[in-house]
């Protein structure tokens, strides 16, 4: 990784994840922490990002470094998993069932993600379809149901959870601007994790392993 991305230009998406996912936009603009919760699914998909190959913090931190260096390292670090704490914060709807669904819908998506996913190409696509999900689900499924009015979307969902009270799904009608601040800000948090540096050790698997001993054997 270049000294200007470490330094700068990977900061400054991680902190601009940081701060668009805490904004709500209603009839004023105001900054919503975190639930407890997301800290849980960051810390899991901290995980997932260094079990898969995407993020390796020992290339950010380690004694080869210079103290500034490191401390630079750390930065990138914490805004990782406070990007991806804050990500989370963006799509998981405010109250309600619809929270409780959204939390056990991810979390049990990062579980089979951690578990099946072992390359950073495969992480990647994994964490862009989990948060195109629940964004689809919030800012689209949930926002038809929520909002006033008789549009077509609503019919069909209406009919589609038919016996489904719909009072338990509904959520405060979203400013129109907050479904294109969210995807703006999870395209942002997907581009930052591809910017993460991967480990730099080439892993070798058995048929790599025989085609290298037979050409040592070959040139002997």
């Amino acid at each position: 990784m270049k000294a200007t991305t470490e330094a700068l230009y990977l900061p400054l998406v991680l902190f601009t994840v940081i701060l668009f996912g805490g904004i709500r936009v209603a009839d004023r603009i105001v900054f919503a922490p975190p639930p407890l919760f997301t800290l849980v699914l960051g810390v899991m998909l901290f995980g997932v990002l260094v079990r898969g190959q995407v993020f390796a913090p020992d290339r950010l931190m380690n004694s080869s470094r210079s103290p500034i260096s490191n401390l630079n390292g750390l930065v990138v670090v914490l805004a990782t998993f406070f990007a991806a704490t804050q990500a989370f914060n963006l799509v998981i709807p405010e109250a309600g069932l619809p929270f409780v669904l959204f939390n056990v819908f991810l979390f049990v998506l990062l579980l089979n993600t951690m578990a099946g996913s072992h390359d950073r190409l495969s992480v990647l696509r994994s964490l862009a379809v989990v948060t195109g999900a629940a964004f689809v689900l919030k800012f689209v499924v949930l926002a038809a149901l929520s909002e006033p009015g008789d549009s077509t979307l609503k019919r069909v969902l209406q009919t589609m959870l038919e016996g489904v009270t719909l009072g338990t799904l509904t959520q405060p009608v979203l400013h129109r601007a907050s479904g294109y601040l969210a995807f703006f800000t999870l395209v942002l948090f997907m581009v930052g994790l591809a910017m993460l540096p991967g480990p730099t050790h080439v892993k070798l698997v058995p048929a790599d392993r025989s085609r290298i001993v037979a050409l040592i054997e070959s040139d002997e």
